[in-house]
């Protein structure tokens, strides 16, 4: 029964995620073993450089030497500083070092070096060989194409550099006379000095002549000030308008208004209770009898008297009803003049009432209409003086803008006199420049840094030693063939199951057929690794897989041999192995196994797989012995026009379910995955696919490409055989030669004994 792969048919596997750093990066060792494969590049290369740097030191030494003078230039801080003051003001670090980068600029300015060959501004430039050297012979001085050479030679020679934490620019000149480096130095330095100082005392004459001018229109606009101030006071007759300074004052206008609100707002108040009071009143009126109003009627004459004779009459009447009874005409007399009496009070204290009622509500409105009319005047007051108040806040205001105007004039007017005043001073200072010249340059003793030995022989060391490393490890990643087993994981990232190393590396199959290699040659380090191969094969998955199908991404990578090569080391094993040829358009099997005698074409025409898969023979005929027991072969049969429908049939599977049954091991030999599609149809029917990558021939993208296309139709791959890799220095298969020869010279010599 065939045992497939737990791929799903038809179904890309998922990717195994990004390659770990481990398995792309180059290891120390692998590093190693390329420089041992190239060592002799790398020590000829160094050896060159050495050789070079010292000539190359020698010649430029005797034929080209290069002297470099110096000069110091100190640079003040940038910022105007006030003459009239004696504390020093501190300016940023950034800002100085700014500034010395900016003259540093100007120094070497087209401008500043152009005036440096002017013969009139500098004649003493002109005269050096220097300068003869730059000019072509034959040419004049004066050429502009000569003097443009001369200006680019400064611009490449002539340094200024400005220190960031010094005060400093160092102006520095290189060429090959030492008294002409100093001399074009102190040149340089020199017109930078003085044309610097004549532009920054042009700049302070431009300033003068400016602020002058200003002074003069700020002295005419504070006259157009004060005449201003005279027509407010002209116009609005009023002449304080100016307020005192350092004391309170309020004008008499302001304070008649103040007085007359003040006024107005208590008369407000008076009327808003005197109305409430006319409520009251009013209330009160209507009401009953308060206790004013009885106080009022007890002290009333005519109430008294009324009560007295009332007082009178009850005494009497007392001793009429004691004397006469009550039906006496006397006492209903004395009864009815007390009850006249009664009414009489009665209607005195109604009329008491009325009258002072009244007399308080009728005085309360008179009151009132005479503090409305005390209020009305008030108001028409207030507006008069609101009226006013308004003329003055007015004529103030005019006044003090003018006021205003006119102080600020007379304030930048002092302010201009200062600044005229500093920059008089200014003029004639010394350090006006902002710069100060060093001492002159010293004509320089020693050759620049560049012309000595240590620095050349060294670097040409180094820079040869460079150039060695870079060529091999650039001929090492030119190379992208697969070549070793660190190729296989770095770039294929398959589980290597075996590597055959190259056979000319072999001495034990010099003339053995790399196809018997195990079966003709069993003590070799090539059959040893076949071996090895076979037992990796087994130990791959969990279950052993009874078919395999080899196969590689092209022709030539050796597939046949590593499939005859495993059958032999299955056999060894005691298994019986059927090896099919099912490289229909270019088989080799016939090659390795001749049936019957070494007659190619006979090997060609017998019976074989291609004759099975058209129905034109059986099992029995197409499966045949070979020289070596328990191996069973298919040969390709007849060459057939349509290879990849015959393997695409279903009499191929039916084979391999047939024949799986009646041997421990059935492999087959694949043609190219990259050239035809043949092997991805068979791939789907075996347990494994084993793919040969050869050392000498596979690329690494075509190595990749095989195993895209497997994978792609889910082909059950279980690993590589990496065929042909050749003992390298710094590799694996050098030592492992020496070691097997060494681990099996005693069992050879018992055999030939």
């Amino acid at each position: 029964m065939v045992h497939h792969s737990p791929t799903v048919a038809g179904r890309r596997p998922k990717p195994s995620g990004t390659r770990s750093a481990s398995a792309a990066a180059l290891t120390p060792k692998e590093v190693l073993g390329m420089l041992r494969r190239h060592l002799w590049l790398v020590f000829f290369l160094t050896i060159l450089g050495t050789t070079a740097g010292g000539g190359g030191w020698y010649l430029i030494r005797r034929y080209a030497p290069l002297y470099q003078a110096e000069r110091m230039i100190k640079v003040l801080p940038p910022i105007e500083t006030d003459p009239m003051e004696i504390v020093a003001t501190q300016v940023q670090q950034d800002i100085q070092y700014g500034h010395r980068v900016l003259l540093a600029n100007q120094i070497k300015s087209q401008v500043m070096l152009r005036d440096l060959l002017d013969p009139i501004r500098s004649p003493k430039v002109r005269a050096t060989n220097w300068f003869r050297q730059i000019v072509d012979s034959g040419a004049s001085v004066a050429d502009p194409q000569q003097i443009a050479k001369a200006v680019k030679d400064l611009e490449k020679n002539l340094t200024a550099f400005p220190h960031r934490e010094a005060p400093q620019i160092v102006v520095s000149m290189t060429c090959g006379h030492a008294a002409e480096a100093a001399l074009i130095v102190d040149e340089v330095t020199r017109l930078f000095d003085r044309e610097h100082g004549e532009r920054e005392r042009e700049d302070i004459r431009q300033k003068l002549i400016e602020l002058t001018a200003r002074q003069s229109a700020i002295e005419k606009e504070i006259g157009d000030s004060e005449r201003a101030l005279q027509r407010v006071r002209e116009d609005t007759g009023i002449t304080d308008l100016e307020r005192p300074a350092g004391r309170y004052f309020q004008h008499t206008i302001t304070l008649r208004l103040n007085d007359l609100e003040l006024q107005e707002s208590e008369l407000n108040l008076a009327i808003k209770q005197l109305q409430a009071d006319i409520v009251n009143l009013k209330q009160l009126a209507e009401g009953p009898i308060t206790e004013q109003i009885e106080h009022a009627i007890e002290r009333d004459p005519v109430i008294v008297a009324l009560a007295q004779q009332a007082a009178l009459l009850d005494a009497q009447l007392s001793g009429r009803l004691t004397k006469f009874g009550q039906d006496h005409r006397e006492v209903r007399e004395t009864q009815e003049q007390i009850a006249e009496i009664e009414v009489k009070r009665r209607q005195r204290t109604t009329e008491i009432a009325e009258q002072t009622r009244r007399a308080n509500l009728y005085n309360a409105r008179d009151a009132l209409r005479v503090l409305e009319q005390r209020l009305v005047e008030l108001q028409r007051l207030r507006g008069q003086a609101l009226e006013e108040q308004k003329s003055l806040d007015e004529a103030r205001s005019q006044y003090e803008q003018r006021l205003k105007t006119r102080d600020e004039r007379i304030e930048t007017l002092n302010q201009v006199k200062v600044q005229i005043e500093k920059l008089r001073i200014m003029l004639d200072d010394p350090e006006t420049p902002k710069v100060q010249l060093g001492p002159p340059s010293a004509e320089p003793l020693e050759m620049v840094l560049s012309r000595h030995m240590l620095l050349w022989v060294p670097g040409g060391t180094m820079l040869g030693m460079i150039w060695g490393l870079s060529l091999a490890f650039l001929i090492e990643m030119l190379n992208d063939l697969v070549r070793t087993p660190s190729d296989v994981r770095r770039f294929v990232r398959l589980p290597l199951l075996g590597i055959i190393p190259d056979a000319d590396e072999d001495r034990a199959v010099d003339d053995i057929d790399l196809c018997r290699v195990v079966d003709e040659a069993p003590y070799s380090l090539l059959g040893e690794c076949y071996r090895r191969c076979r037992t990796n094969i087994d130990l791959s998955s969990d279950t052993t897989p009874k078919t395999l199908l080899v196969a590689s991404g092209n022709a030539g990578d050796g597939t046949t041999s590593v499939a005859c090569n495993l059958a032999s080391a299955f056999v060894a094993k005691y298994e019986r192995v059927l090896l099919i040829d099912a490289n229909l358009r270019q088989p080799g099997l016939h090659l390795a196994f001749p049936p019957g005698g070494s007659d190619e074409a006979a090997g060609k025409d017998r019976p074989g797989l291609t004759s099975l898969l058209t129905g034109q023979c059986d099992y029995d005929e197409a499966i045949g012995p070979s020289d070596i027991e328990g191996l069973d072969l298919i040969y390709a049969g007849p060459s057939t026009a349509n290879p990849a429908e015959l393997l695409a049939s279903y009499r191929l599977k039916e084979l391999i379910e047939n024949v799986v049954g009646n041997y421990d091991r059935v492999i087959i030999d694949s043609p190219p995955v990259l050239l035809v599609s043949d092997v991805k149809i068979m791939a789907r029917l075996v347990d494994t696919t084993l793919l040969v990558f050869n050392a000498a021939t596979t690329t690494r993208g075509a190595a990749q490409r095989t195993v895209f296309e497997l994978t792609e139709v889910g082909a059950p791959v279980v690993g590589a055989i990496l065929l042909g890799a050749e003992a390298m220095k710094g590799g694996y298969f050098r030592r492992q030669f020496r070691a097997y020869r060494r681990y099996l010279k005693p069992q050879m010599a018992a055999r030939s004994a």
